[in-house]
């Protein structure tokens, strides 16, 4: 059996927000570029070496949409292992995050489109296995109904 090959010779650290409004609206964000380009994911990226894990996370939304949030809880940590050409092994951490304003302004080089959307209209989007299942988590009454 032959051992896959990867881009890096290690395994990338992201963080991600899973950015909700007092209306349980989630912000989505369609990506541009790869990993996962033209599906709809949640705002974040890579940690930088020696950048504190919180301080990332904000950084990384203000690059992609311009929000400032309040980061709140640790969601989960989800491992994507990306088959293929484009061999990547991710480690994403999930964290729950509100936004001080809802105004999107979308790094056009990255995001093709962001948006406010609510959990009922969630499953109309293309989306990451990750990104569905912590989706999943953070709305559970919507994955019991998709469960049965």
């Amino acid at each position: 059996m032959t051992k896959p090959t990867f881009k890096k010779d290690h395994i990338v650290t992201s963080v991600v927000a899973v950015i909700l409004t007092s209306d349980d609206e989630v912000l989505l964000t369609q990506r541009k570029v790869p990993p996962f380009q033209g599906e709809w994911v949640m705002p974040g990226g890579k940690i930088d070496l020696g950048e504190p894990i919180v301080a990332a996370l904000r950084r990384e939304v203000r690059e992609e949409v311009g929000l400032d949030v309040e980061v709140e809880d640790l969601i989960d940590v989800f491992e994507h292992v990306t088959p293929g050409d484009d061999n990547y092994h991710f480690i994403i951490l999930y964290y729950l995050c509100r936004p001080l304003s809802c105004d999107i302004s979308h790094n056009r080089h990255e995001v093709e489109e962001a948006r406010w959307v609510r959990h009922e209209e969630l499953a109309g989007y293309q989306m990451p296995d990750g990104t569905r299942f912590i989706l999943g988590k953070v709305f559970p009454e919507r994955r019991r109904r998709e469960d049965r």
